[in-house]
């Protein structure tokens, strides 16, 4: 096109070739028409995560079938020497394991100090239990996880004071599910009073926590904790199950790899909701929660219960009566 304008300037041939640097023949050849003018594709210039496409695909494969979280990969290719961006990454990532509908979500947001939301959520039944304590505070989403091999009421108290050393504090309130090691029977004296497990009470009331369930069957009502789940089991449980098989994950390895991914990644990402990092909300919130009294005992309830997840058998059954009863049993006596 160059040589055709100018060509119509009025240039000659030998001119045209002197300022494109190009030949007299091609000159000719392009004002006689016999140059076809070709476009190819153009040669795949190299990547810098081309180096690294075998170990990602390997790593996509053998997770199967659970995703890994293209934020986890690239972690662990930088650690590898990778010094290129996320957008190349997540596009390799998402033709290989194409994305899932997303979970419509409904937030509700509580001040600082306010609210912590509690649960357990289940990685293996068989060989042996593998489960994990989760606590998440409302307002900064500052989490805290801790596993153990069972669900019972002294392994959740004893992990839930863990989580409030872990937090500096404790709440005002406690949201969490209806299991039998919190909640014996919901509305038992009327709507909204409820009969609690009488160890894991005395341990809330140890700590000046108030305790509100779910609805039944809406974990949705505790969506920060739920979602802190997801997180969990992808960015922590299935790298590094993918890291250690064949070997089998037990507690204690878990425990010992998850306080450094707490510390280093999960509280100091930036969180899609609050667009900061959960650390340095809680360095905001933490002066709204309550200060911590001294260590649990139990002796309360008559059973021991150390500031670890143990297994000191406590009784379920809560002996909990109305105020009211108390009243008519007095006025019985005086009489």
């Amino acid at each position: 096109m160059e040589i055709k304008v100018l060509a119509r300037q009025g240039k000659g041939i030998r001119e045209i070739a002197r300022l494109l640097g190009c030949s007299r023949k091609t000159v000719r050849r392009v004002l006689r028409g016999k140059a076809k003018e070709q476009y190819g594709p153009r040669p795949a210039r190299p990547k810098k995560l081309d180096p690294y496409v075998g170990y990602l695909r390997d790593r996509i494969e053998h997770a199967k079938p659970d995703r890994l979280a293209a934020t986890v990969l690239l972690r662990e290719i930088r650690e590898r020497g990778y010094g290129g961006g996320y957008s190349q990454l997540k596009a390799l990532v998402t033709s290989v394991q194409p994305p899932t509908e997303p979970e419509p979500v409904v937030r509700f947001e509580t001040a600082p100090g306010k609210q912590c939301q509690i649960d357990f959520v289940i990685f293996r039944r068989r060989p042996t239990k593998l489960v994990a304590f989760t606590a998440k505070l409302g307002w900064s989403r500052y989490g805290y996880a801790e596993f153990a091999d069972n669900e019972r009421v002294e392994t959740l108290i004893g992990c839930l004071e863990n989580a409030f050393i872990y937090f500096g504090g404790a709440p005002l309130t406690l949201l969490c599910d209806n299991p039998k090691t919190i909640v014996i029977d919901r509305d038992a004296y009327g709507e909204g009073e409820h009969r609690f497990n009488a160890a894991f009470l005395d341990f809330t009331g140890h700590y000046g926590v108030r305790v509100k369930l779910c609805h039944p069957y809406r974990a949705q009502t505790k969506g920060k904790v739920e979602r802190f789940h997801r997180y969990v089991r992808q960015s922590f449980y299935v790298p590094l199950m993918t890291r250690i098989k064949p070997t089998l994950l037990d507690v204690a390895t878990a425990n010992r790899e998850v306080r450094p991914w707490l510390n280093d990644v999960a509280n100091i990402r930036v969180h899609g909701t609050t667009k900061e990092q959960p650390l340095a909300r809680w360095q905001q919130e933490r002066s709204a929660l309550l200060p911590l009294p001294p260590k649990y005992s139990g002796k309360r309830v008559g059973v021991e219960v150390p500031s670890h997840s143990i297994i000191v058998p406590v009784p379920l059954e809560s002996f909990q009566h109305p105020l009211s009863r108390y009243h008519d049993l007095a006025l019985e006596v005086g009489r």
